[in-house]
């Protein structure tokens, strides 16, 4: 290389750098180039690759039903079997049913689920920018061979569910407290897997509104879902809570993407069962009590009496600390965090529930260490895993350790972020209880 194009290539590597990392203007224009790439990708994916049928001519065929004055859903069954998602499913995919002549026009339910991801995917860029993510790890949110085809090849209801869900999200970081609860129960209502995200929802809301100002969106949140659900409650209300929020369902082994290296015998093992929810509870409380609960800047030793009690642990000015240190970079944290514990946990996740993983992995990944050498070949490995069909001992063991490594690296690169000013808080608070 001469002298003189060595300064070039220095600046060109620098210039490369600084975009990647943010640290250039041009850096803002990353996200909208990848996004349009991203629809150009999914109209190209419409047009040359066949229409995989699952799900949705069973949905259509209950709709169907639905239309016709059912209002039972002990009665409500489809190709796949009963009715198993909550009232907002069945009025999201009515209005498809008009949209797509009864569900026969596939062309037109492919193009508005391409619509929708794209609407998603806006969000989750958004979401990111909020968090002050670097543009190195915006590409890995349009590469997932997987994602696309759980959109436009399959249009699974997991879709509708992911996009409220991102929304609660935007909301939250930009406090939009009442527009994200409503959101957030809207996507609960079309499907109970954002429960995994409730404790997380709960705890920003707590820190974010106060006490009395989190038991009001609670209260909200419920309100929806009732209001949602009267034509089916007043006809069967034990049918629809018991098939709507069915918490006791048995998974089929050939289904699993996550522990068929586990054998069948032990997969369907009551055992299994009840380690993973003793798993689940006891990183959910590790997280809540060392990661998620700092912003309070209050020892549990306050917190938990005054709330026992029915009162709230924080003076005025104290909620407004606290509630200025629910930043958009916590939001997501939390959320995303709250939803790969649960994920690591799940008792069986299918291809679709990629939906809920593949846009949280990428910034988890960074948050918990910012070097591109662990965040890229980790998600890597997880794309190959999550598109190996049927799964393997590998795949499955890959999927597994992939999300459990995601979350103990989040735990250990966590550990110092918002401390600044925490400890003092907390000091003056024990004082004042003592």
């Amino acid at each position: 290389m001469s002298a003189s194009s060595s300064p070039r290539y220095h600046d060109a590597w620098r210039l490369g750098l600084d975009m990647a990392t943010g640290r250039h203007a041009l850096s803002s224009c990353i996200p909208p180039i990848l996004w349009l790439l991203d629809a150009a990708l999914c109209g190209l994916i419409i047009w040359k690759i066949p229409y995989t049928e699952i799900d949705w001519v069973a949905y259509m065929e209950q709709v169907a039903q639905f239309v016709a004055g059912e209002r039972d859903y002990s009665s409500i069954k489809g190709g796949t079997g009963p009715l198993v998602y909550p009232a907002a499913h069945v009025y999201t995919y009515t209005g498809l049913y008009y949209l797509t002549d009864g569900g026969k026009n596939i062309l037109l339910a492919q193009q508005l689920f391409a619509i929708l991801y794209m609407a998603t995917l806006a969000l989750v860029m958004l979401c990111y920018r909020q968090a002050k993510a670097p543009p190195y790890i915006f590409p890995l949110l349009i590469l997932s061979k997987r994602l696309h085809s759980v959109f436009v090849l399959r249009c699974f209801n997991d879709c509708f569910a992911v996009f409220f869900l991102w929304l609660a999200i935007f909301c939250f970081q930009k406090k939009h407290w009442t527009m994200g609860s409503l959101a957030y129960s809207w996507g609960l209502g079309i499907k109970m897997s954002l429960l995994l995200v409730l404790p997380a929802v709960a705890i920003v809301l707590f820190l974010g509104r106060g006490f009395s100002g989190s038991l009001r969106l609670a209260w909200l949140m419920v309100q929806l879902q009732i209001v949602i659900a009267v034509p089916f409650l007043s006809h069967n209300w034990q049918a629809y809570l018991g098939r709507a929020f069915e918490l006791t369902r048995q998974f089929k082994y050939e289904w699993t993407v996550n522990w068929r290296m586990l054998g069948e015998d032990l997969f369907l093992s009551r055992w299994l069962a009840l380690a993973l929810l003793a798993g689940h509870v006891i990183v959910l409380v590790i997280f809540i009590a060392t990661r998620w609960l700092r912003p309070a800047a209050t020892p549990l030793s306050v917190m938990i009496p005054a709330l026992l009690k029915g009162e709230s642990p924080f003076t005025r000015p104290q909620q407004q600390q606290v509630a200025s240190r629910v930043t958009p970079a916590y939001v997501l944290t939390t959320v995303l965090s709250a939803n790969v514990i649960g994920l690591v946990f799940a008792r069986s996740l299918h291809y679709q529930f990629y939906a809920y993983l593949a846009w949280s992995t990428p910034y988890l990944l960074w948050k918990a260490s910012p070097h591109p050498l662990l965040v890229f070949p980790l998600w890597l490995m997880q794309e190959w895993a999550w598109n190996v069909f049927p799964s393997t001992d590998a795949s499955s063991t890959v999927v597994v350790n992939v999300l459990l490594t995601t979350v103990v690296l989040l735990y250990f690169g966590t550990a110092k972020e918002g401390k600044e000013g925490v400890g003092k808080d907390a000091a003056a608070a024990e004082a004042k209880n003592k």
